[in-house]
């Protein structure tokens, strides 16, 4: 089924795949791996679970504006920081990096619990034909909602799973 013919239903579903998922992943790692470096380059687990909360906050705001309603509120990082090009992925990269490194990986992961339990009620509280029909919201320059979803899930699995689990298979040796 490809993401254009997922029901409501469905994408709650694969919210809840997706964080067992994490969880499975989290739970991999373990304890003694948070502080590991190698999960992605010279970045710990610890440092990838804060990038990928750190551009998932994007997700989360834009489904609870889209639930409300409303715009979605800028990114967090400064405002002359731009998406859209290598370099301005890189400083978003570091400023996001600089602001988690010296968190507990406790505090890190129970911000991605949140922020899965805020996607999926978030996505429960938006009608069907809001979250999956292109053109509903004008700031998504065309896309359905769900791609918003669509492109969290993304990132973790094409830019950071492969990575992580050949560190994983490393760690277990």
């Amino acid at each position: 089924m490809s993401e254009a013919t997922l029901s409501k239903a469905d994408w709650l579903d694969r919210i809840e795949r997706e964080r067992e998922a994490w969880e499975a992943i989290v739970a991999e790692a373990g304890d003694a791996g948070m502080e590991q470096p190698g999960a992605a380059g010279d970045w710990t687990f610890k440092d990838v679970a804060g990038h990928l909360n750190g551009w998932r906050v994007l997700t989360v705001a834009r489904l609870e504006a889209a639930a409300r309603g409303e715009l979605p509120s800028p990114p967090p990082w400064p405002g002359d920081l731009s998406d859209e090009t290598d370099e301005g992925l890189e400083a978003i990269n570091r400023w996001i990096y600089e602001r988690n490194r010296d968190r507990p990986a406790a505090d890190i992961l129970a911000e991605a619990r949140d922020q899965f339990g805020r996607m999926r009620a978030a996505v429960a509280a938006i009608a069907e034909d809001a979250l999956v029909n292109p053109g509903r919201f004008p700031w998504l320059g065309g896309a359905p909602l769900s791609a918003v979803l669509e492109g969290s899930f993304g990132h973790l699995h094409e830019e950071h799973e492969p990575a992580i689990r050949a560190w994983l298979a490393d760690q277990s040796r």
